[in-house]
């Protein structure tokens, strides 16, 4: 991917949610706020996703990538010094200015059995990556350490899941290798 590789991954995952968790009427519904719990724009919002840390994959830290084109017809590229990333996701039920947690929890649970269901990002929206998506069990240490960002936030049930790899390659494609010159020596023995 290109160096938009992290805003097309969580824009992925914000329509995958949104288009899976409809309003009363059964329409697709902006229901998901991508940013930091407290911020004042996302108080209406039913759900946040929020992107608490990014960081190199380690078992992929030296491999190469081959990015596939969008054109079926045209060839893929190999890069050497891509970049892959785990992007770690905090996702939140609850509007901040709502009392009641009990339709929260139903609609975490089903945000849940959503990103279960479909556990890969791919397609167009991923420029024809495949990006896992999994639940990610961090322990209440961690999860206290992510909440004390947002001190003015009232604490809300939240969940954390884990979006790999999400390549960023470089700027420039590799170059072509120098094609393989073949030369003729004449290997005439000496005194002959």
């Amino acid at each position: 991917m290109d160096s938009q590789a992290i805003e097309r991954v969580t824009k992925a995952i914000k329509a995958l949610l949104d288009d899976s968790l409809k309003d009363k009427n059964g329409n697709p519904a902006e229901t998901v706020f991508v940013g930091p719990l407290d911020e004042p724009t996302g108080t209406s919002f039913k759900m946040h996703l929020f992107l608490y840390r990014v960081s190199a994959n380690p078992d992929l830290r030296t491999s190469e990538h081959t990015a596939l084109p969008a054109d079926p017809k045209t060839s893929a590229t190999t890069y050497r010094d891509s970049l892959p990333l785990d992007l770690h996701f905090l996702l939140t039920a609850g509007a901040n200015n709502a009392g009641g947690q009990l339709d929260d929890l139903g609609l975490l649970g089903r945000a849940m059995q959503v990103l279960n269901a479909m556990p890969k990002l791919n397609g167009a929206s991923v420029q024809n990556e495949t990006v896992r998506i999994t639940f990610d069990p961090i322990g209440s240490e961690e999860m206290s350490r992510v909440w004390s960002l947002f001190p003015t936030a009232n604490y809300r049930t939240s969940v954390a899941y884990l979006a790999t790899p999400v390549w960023i390659d470089p700027a420039t494609p590799p170059a072509d290798a120098v094609p393989v010159v073949e030369e003729t020596y004449d290997a005439t023995p000496i005194g002959a």
